[in-house]
């Protein structure tokens, strides 16, 4: 089956930055030497019966102050059909957000943005610098032909945080916000935190502009069981419904869990979830659902 893969980093250490991935500097995960390296397009390797028809570069730190020099380096090497977010930081001067923006809309790769919210969620969505450069995304997304992605990264658990980011939705329609690693969903299903979490995917389901991709569960738990991932799963696809979700993998930090980029894509298409799917939603949320939101061509 065709795969496009709407959340994986390429790394080029040579040319790149990437201060996180160094190991005196956060974040200090005990086993980030896993990922500390040049990861290229040859790595995302699959054989059949999974092809890999295209996939979505998340930014990675390349270098965040000129955010259009990553997708740049990725377009010159590149041979796969890919698109690309960029980093953007909301905390800057309207003026600053403005012409990078300007500058990254002449790469043919470019559909959105990131700035990660995670722990500072709440303060980021409250702050008028970080609101009023939401605006500025509004009003760009609304005189392109493709609109604009904001990548949503943040813990869904979080309950004043979701209610933050609901009202930027709400306020920011012309933008597709597309919510990351499946809003990192608990590990244990019998606690008030998955409970908030199934309550926030809800709340988030109701807006037409906002889907959600399911990755990252490497994140949550080094050591994630197959019957965990089922339940999230589950749950996601009955919230969103199958043409707002997006399965991906989150390269190369997948290889926190499994042994390979195919091993990953194996143990999720043989899951008790996506085997109990018909044919048309198996290629929807591996395929389909991204070639839409992410207009791959």
């Amino acid at each position: 089956m065709k795969i496009i893969d709407p959340h994986i980093h390429l790394f080029n250490l040579e040319q790149g930055d990437y201060h996180w991935l160094r190991a005196d500097n956060p974040p200090f995960w005990p086993d980030k030497s896993i990922i500390n390296k040049t990861f290229e397009e040859s790595d995302l390797m699959l054989e059949a019966p999974i092809e890999l028809a295209g996939f979505v570069h998340i930014e990675a730190g390349f270098d965040n102050r000129q955010p259009w020099r990553e997708l740049a380096t990725l377009e010159q090497s590149s041979r796969q059909c890919f698109r690309a977010i960029a980093n953007i930081d909301l905390t800057e001067l309207n003026q600053n957000v403005t012409q990078n923006l300007e500058r990254l809309v002449k790469l043919n790769s470019f559909v959105g943005v990131r700035h990660i919210l995670d722990k500072q969620a709440l303060s980021l969505l409250t702050n008028k610098q970080v609101l009023s450069n939401f605006k500025i995304l509004n009003n760009f997304a609304a005189n392109t032909t493709q609109g604009l992605i904001f990548e949503t990264q943040l813990e869904l658990a979080e309950h004043e945080a979701i209610d933050a980011l609901c009202d930027v939705i709400c306020d920011n329609p012309n933008i597709t916000f597309i919510i990351n690693h499946a809003g990192f969903p608990p590990t244990d299903i019998q606690t008030i935190e998955w409970q908030r979490w199934q309550s926030s995917l809800l709340q988030l389901s109701r807006f037409s502009h906002v889907v959600i991709k399911c990755s990252g569960w490497e994140m949550t738990d080094r050591d994630y069981q197959p019957l965990w991932f089922n339940e999230c799963m589950s749950l996601v696809l009955n919230i969103f419904g199958v043409k707002k979700v997006m399965l991906a993998s989150n390269f190369p930090l997948c290889l926190f869990n499994k042994i390979s980029y195919q091993d990953y894509w194996q143990s999720i298409i043989s899951s008790a979830f996506f085997q109990a799917r018909t044919k048309q939603e198996k290629n929807a949320l591996c395929h389909d659902n991204a070639l839409k939101w992410y207009y791959i061509i």
